[in-house]
């Protein structure tokens, strides 16, 4: 697959399109819809979120709710779009670059004092054509049973010890959680109102499951094909994750190998499998068979109502940064995104070992595969 987006955050549209996408899948805009519900949603959402409410349009490659196999092109409508309507005269130069954006790297690689030209497009609200795109690829992993879910592993200095048991699990229990959560909801909740108060932002962790692979997608053949490789790259894509791991992550550090690694085992009811799921699903760049499991650390959100020092491009004159409506949190909005950037890597390791073409096709080969493994092994 290939997927491109573009628009910038108050400009009249943002905009993805989806090439390589196979024939014959029933596509439902009503759950891009709730996806992208789901990423506006939770507490500590700015005012923007209020603004918009927003909507997926197909612009092409759907009939009847079918993909035909063309290039697929989503829109969604931004209504706030005053700063792309005003004219010039009109609207000021924004010279004092925000800490921890992509403001200062991006006006000393362009050469542009207004930054304003830079943020409009490395804004979070691009990652709106990218949930389009997931939802999508969603809906075609269902036709496999794949599941994708995460939730609010911690936030602030919050942290859950509630380890699922399963997808359905986190599913389930977080249907009512109002911040994605298992537990510890309320201690989570009075940190981002603690953090509102002071006028500051606050980030966390979210651990993403993927349930239902089969064995064997991704390759240990070459480096930029590796699963968790490619997982990793989607996952660090996302405006403010600053760190990735996969199943045990960093604590595999303080283990021996004669305790952290994966046992494996033989039945003949399960045939082949492991007798837990330290590695995260993932051994040698190629799925296991077992839950991928993924967690990512989303940094507090860079603007703040309380601004830091910076400095006036133009004038090379400390000045404090510009008060832009921002987030509190939005780390509920960054499980969504998670999802959906997870959710794109698997489709396309799925089209890679089964093929391209139609979902006819594909499902033929993903039974006849399945039916080898068990014959085999």
């Amino acid at each position: 697959m290939r997927i491109l987006t573009a628009g910038e955050s108050h400009g009249q549209a943002n905009i993805a399109i989806l090439e390589g996408f196979p024939k014959g899948v029933k596509i439902d805009t009503k759950i891009i819809d709730q996806e992208l519900k789901r990423r506006a949603s939770g507490p500590g959402r700015g005012k923007r979120m209020s603004i918009e409410s927003d909507r997926v349009q197909v612009l092409s490659g759907l009939r009847n709710k079918i993909t035909l196999g063309s290039p697929i092109a989503l829109s969604v409508k931004n209504k706030d779009t005053a700063i792309f309507s005003q004219t010039p005269d009109k609207l000021s130069d924004m010279n004092v670059p925000r800490p921890a954006h992509a403001d200062l790297a991006g006006a000393l690689k362009y050469g542009d004092v207004d930054v304003r030209n830079i943020l409009e497009r490395s804004s979070a609200r691009e990652t709106v054509a990218r949930v389009c795109v997931g939802s999508v690829c969603k809906q075609f992993l269902s036709n496999f049973r794949i599941q994708i879910a995460s939730f609010t592993l911690s936030l602030g200095e919050v942290i859950s010890d509630k380890k699922p048991a399963s997808i359905r699990e986190i599913i389930d229990k977080t249907k009512k959680s109002k911040l994605n959560s298992l537990d510890k909801e309320k201690q989570m909740l009075a940190e981002i109102d603690k953090a509102k108060k002071c006028k500051d932002t606050i980030g966390g962790v979210i651990e993403i499951w993927v349930s239902g692979l089969p064995a064997g997608l991704g390759s240990c053949m070459h480096y930029d094909r590796r699963l968790d490789a490619r997982l990793s790259c989607n996952l660090m894509s996302i405006p403010a994750i600053k760190g990735v791991e996969v199943g045990l992550g960093f604590e595999y550090t303080l283990m021996r190998g004669s305790e952290a690694h994966d046992v494996i085992c033989y039945s003949k009811n399960k045939g082949v499998y492991h007798k837990a799921n330290n590695s995260g699903g993932i051994e040698g760049g190629m799925s296991t068979g077992e839950p991928i499991v993924l967690r990512i650390a989303m940094k507090p959100i860079s603007t703040l109502a309380e601004p830091l020092d910076s400095v006036n491009l133009k004038t090379k004159k400390t000045e404090k940064s510009p008060r832009v409506r921002s987030d509190t949190c939005a780390i509920v909005a960054c499980g969504v995104i998670a999802e959906s950037m997870s959710a794109i890597v698997i489709a396309e390791a799925m089209l890679e070992k089964f093929g391209f073409d139609s979902i006819r096709e594909i499902k033929a080969n993903y039974d006849n595969y399945l039916k080898y493994i068990k014959n085999k092994f």
